[in-house]
Order: structure tokens, then sequence, then C-alpha cells
């Protein structure tokens, strides 16, 4: 009788025991997918700052009339491009992250030419507001490369546990799959050619 009381409780004592790492395992990887949720709402916030300088920033440069418009509607047209697509943080696919920072990276691509443009123009240089929107794009453009940076960072945290042994036996079970954090874009890997 007490020899098969004793196998009972091993057998009970097993079955919390996995059960307890179960439960542990599992809301650790609702944790740390909470953790990259919340680090791409960051990235996202720190982008719509950047679109929503844009505006004024635009506006006061349209006050120097001898301005090139194409820039400023390459500028204007990249915005409309990069506010339109919304990627949820729950559906980070590849696809939608790399489409997302392409469309980050044409908005990039067009401050930066406004910017270069902008230097050949003193008026506009002096513009005390252009001067005041310009530091702040620089601020929100080191805001993003950390926000980013903190992105990634969580994305790794999760994909690590995601993919630790026993761990990676639950994920697989509860539809925990890892995630794709940003990349350099392709154009990076270029050096730019400078010419004096």
């Amino acid at each position: 009788m007490l020899r098969k009381n004793l196998g009972l409780f091993i057998f009970l004592g097993a079955i919390v025991i996995l059960f307890g790492w179960g439960c542990n395992g599992y809301n650790g990887l609702v944790n740390q997918d909470e953790n990259v949720n919340q680090a791409w709402n960051n990235v996202q916030s720190d982008y719509q700052r950047r679109a929503d300088l844009i505006p004024n920033l635009v506006a006061s440069v349209k006050g120097e009339a001898s301005f090139e418009k194409s820039t400023l509607e390459n500028v204007i047209a990249a915005r409309a491009s990069a506010t339109q697509m919304k990627v949820d943080a729950k559906d980070l696919t590849p696809e939608k992250l790399q489409q997302f920072q392409a469309n980050q990276g044409q908005l990039s691509q067009a401050l930066g030419r406004l910017m270069v443009v902008s230097e050949n123009y003193p008026n506009l240089k002096a513009n005390e507001a252009f001067r005041g929107l310009q530091a702040q794009l620089e601020g929100t453009e080191n805001r993003i490369k950390v926000s980013r940076n903190d992105f990634n960072a969580a994305v790794a945290e999760y994909n690590k546990k995601a993919r630790s042994f026993p761990v990676n036996l639950l994920a697989g079970s509860f539809g925990f799959k890892t995630k794709e954090g940003f990349k350099a874009e392709e154009s990076a890997a270029k050096a730019p050619e400078v010419k004096f």
C-alpha cells in the first residue's frame, strides 16, 4: 500500500513540476512577445514624430520662393507613402517589415536631398524656424535609430527564448514563431561616392 502511494506521489510530483515548467515557459514567451510589441510601438511612434515634423519643415521651406519644387514634392510624396503603411506588431512578417523599411527609407532619402539642397539657400539657412525644425528632425532621426536598435534587441531576446530547448517545444505548440528585426538596406552596402 505504501509502495503504491509512493508511486502515486512521485507521479503527481512529476506532473506538478512539468505543469509549473510549462506555465513558466509560456509566461516567459508571452513576456518576451510583449516586449517586442512595445519596442515596435516605440519605433512607429518615432517614425510618426518624424512624419509630423515634415509639414512644418516643408511650409518653412516653401517661404523661399526659388526653392526647387520637385524636391518638396518628393518629400511630400515620400511622407504620404510612409504614413500610409501601418504594420501591426502582432503581424510582423518579414515582407511587411521590409516594405515598411523601404517606405521609411524613401522618406529618409527625400529628406536628405531636401537638407542638401537647402544648403544652397542662405535665407533659408538663416531662417530660425527652419533651423529649429532641422534640429528637431536630426534629434528624431537619432530617436528612430535608438528605437530600431531597441526593437532588434527585443526581437533577439524573444527569438533566443523561442528557439531554446525545451521552451521551443512550447513555442511551437502555442504558435510563438521567430520574428524579424530591422536589417540594413541594400543600398547601405555601397559606400557613397564623394567627388570634389
